[in-house]
């Protein structure tokens, strides 16, 4: 999130000088080509804070900004707790961490799968154990305490604020046994009377709705600066969405699913009725 925040500062200070990358460059004296600014600005590399200050001299920035912009950079490069699992999380999904540990909430429509949110050890150990390629029990293990690390931002002292919408397929697929998937849907239930988490069903019968495409999240963050993030996720990778047309369209899609979707109250009904009769 402090790199993605530094990123976004220093493309609007260029932006705001008028100024084009290859101007910069000029600029510096020939101290980094157009490909390093690039890539500072799209976040795909970390800058170096002497590389920030030659930046922050050609912007004219004040004293105050530019010890804001030095911290973030320092920090930028600090690693997060997701890397001292190492192989247990891929680094496209890395990316996707670092953004849902700064984000303030989480919108996301499930399709088929309980988010990783809401999912209980046993229904995680069971869609792993479904892959094409089977991790082993020790990178399972692994999997499933990055789940946890996770899901401790729900119940924490600033929690993360959670809205879910479950296609009526992810609550009725059986998953893990019988014993196990009613204990997950019962979890669901639980989580559900938290404040800062809401659960909605997409029933069968609502029919078509704009996200039968696929599953989707949206980040949003804390600081008005960090625009919102649509994510998609694949067994093969990720896909991050920042324009803003785009993120707005997700944005509407996710209306609709609302008010497509049961309320809450019959919502929670809804699982726990499906978790009697099992």
């Amino acid at each position: 999130m402090r790199a993605r925040r530094l990123s976004i500062e220093l493309r609007k200070l260029r932006e705001t000088h008028g100024l084009t990358i290859d101007q910069v460059v000029e600029r510096s004296g020939g101290d980094f080509g157009t490909s390093a600014i690039s890539r500072w600005e799209k976040g795909e590399r970390r800058i170096r804070p002497t590389d920030l200050r030659v930046l922050l001299d050609i912007y004219g920035v004040d004293e105050a900004k530019r010890e804001v912009l030095l911290t973030l950079a320092r920090e930028a490069r600090q690693r997060g707790w997701w890397h001292t699992y190492g192989t247990a999380i891929p680094p496209w999904f890395q990316f996707f961490l670092g953004l849902e540990s700064g984000a303030k909430q989480v919108r996301t429509y499930e399709s088929e799968l309980v988010p990783g949110l809401l999912q209980t050890a046993d229904y995680y150990r069971a869609f792993l154990s479904a892959a094409p390629a089977v991790a082993d029990e020790q990178e399972i293990a692994r999997k499933i305490e990055v789940r946890e690390q996770r899901q401790a931002r729900l119940t924490g002292s600033d929690p993360l604020e959670l809205w879910a919408i479950l296609n009526e397929a992810t609550i009725m697929r059986e998953v893990g046994g019988v014993d196990g998937m009613r204990a997950q849907l019962h979890h669901i239930a639980q989580m559900a009377d938290l404040p800062n988490v809401t659960v909605q069903v997409l029933p069968f019968r609502a029919g078509a709705h704009p996200a039968m495409d696929g599953s989707f999240s949206l980040l949003e963050f804390p600081e008005p600066t960090d625009p919102s993030v649509a994510y998609q996720e694949n067994q093969a990778g990720s896909l991050y969405i920042e324009q803003e047309p785009q993120v707005r369209r997700y944005t509407v899609m996710y209306q609709r699913l609302v008010a497509k979707a049961l309320d809450p109250d019959d919502s929670r009904d809804r699982i726990v009725e499906v978790a009697d009769h099992l």
